[in-house]
């Protein structure tokens, strides 16, 4: 069963879409399940003022873009470097044990992202 932050995300997406260049802009896939992520940001003065998100998959990897873009707003990018699937799955108020893949796409995302 979802938690209900995971729901709302999932429901109530924020962030959906990709962001006009000069905005940086990747791609991540979880090659176990399939799931999909292309996750774009843009930095001003060394901190993310925007990002965006598309996501193919299952109800979790959805909602944990939504909850990874908000969570990005604002953060250097030494702060993104830190990101762990812990700070998704808490964002989403955790994860049951065979949605934990959509944390580990999001990590994926960001580091590609950093790359």
């Amino acid at each position: 069963m979802h938690s209900d932050r995971l729901l709302d995300h999932f429901q109530n997406p924020r962030n959906v879409g990709i962001l006009p260049a000069p905005a940086l802009t990747v791609d991540a896939t979880n090659p176990a399940c399939g799931d999909m992520m292309r996750l774009s940001a843009r930095f001003e003065d060394g901190r993310v003022v925007e990002a965006g998100y598309q996501a193919r998959g299952c109800t979790a990897s959805l909602a944990a873009g939504s909850a990874l873009t908000e969570w990005m707003g604002g953060r250097t990018r030494s702060e993104l470097a830190a990101i762990t699937p812990a700070v998704i799955d808490e964002a989403l108020g955790g994860l049951e044990l065979a949605s934990k893949h959509a944390a580990i796409l999001c990590v994926d995302a960001v580091k590609r992202l950093l790359s």
